[in-house]
């Protein structure tokens, strides 16, 4: 038994094979920190981006213009301290007759802004011009705030205060003369504005109203040469 033993033990045992080398799983490829910033929008975390200019929210592709016109800002004492909230009044108008103006409240100034901006343009009206003035003579309130517009010549400009210069721009006014007669605050000095232009009828307009027609006048003819 020991010689079998030891015959045994002195074979060779049969060597197994080598496994086969196991390729590495491919690294995803890197991506660019620009690529991977553009993909995240200009508003992405990391990224600074670029603020969006006033045509990127007009879906109809119009060419609008937007005045900020008062920010204020506001607080509320809580227990850990004070919590500012900001509010834009926005105005909005494609200088075609067109205007429209909205409060923007958000925690920060650029979202304020972002959201007056969007609820001016929902709220744009068209507005009764004669050219670039206006029809006739208006006068309008709206709280403390009493407001004049009369039409100007040619050439005469828009005067006016920056309040409601910006809402006359805005609708594509040119000539026009301006009296702010009341309260100073902005909100109601606008809203007076807006509500003075909304008054305007022209010509055409308040003869449709009454079932009338507009006769044309024919100037009068020259009387005929007499013969000498």
């Amino acid at each position: 038994m020991a010689e079998n033993e030891n015959t045994t033990a002195g074979q060779e045992q049969p060597t197994a094979p080598a496994p086969a080398p196991v390729a590495a799983p491919a690294q995803p490829a890197q991506r660019d920190s620009r690529d991977s910033r553009d993909s995240r929008g200009p508003r992405g975390r990391g990224g600074r981006g670029r603020r969006p200019s006033d045509n990127d929210g007009d879906k109809s592709g119009e060419d609008l213009a937007e005045k900020v016109v008062y920010i204020n800002r506001s607080s509320k004492v809580v227990k850990g301290g004070r919590r500012f909230k900001f509010s834009a009044l926005v105005v909005v108008g494609d200088k075609k007759g067109r205007v429209g103006v909205a409060l923007g409240k958000a925690a920060e100034v650029a979202d304020a802004i972002r959201r007056g901006g969007e609820l001016a343009r929902s709220k744009m009206q068209a507005v009764s011009l004669k050219g670039v003035t206006i029809p006739h003579e208006v006068y309008a309130t709206y709280g403390g705030a009493k407001i004049l517009l009369r039409p100007a010549s040619p050439g005469t400009g828009i005067i006016a205060g920056k309040t409601v210069r910006s809402v006359l721009e805005s609708a594509g006014i040119k000539d026009i003369l301006t009296k702010s007669l009341g309260s100073k605050n902005a909100a109601n000095v606008v809203k007076a504005t807006l509500g003075a232009l909304l008054s305007l009828r022209t010509r055409e307009q308040i003869y449709k109203s009454r079932g009338l027609e507009i006769k044309k006048v024919e100037a009068p003819k020259a009387p005929a040469a007499v013969a000498a």
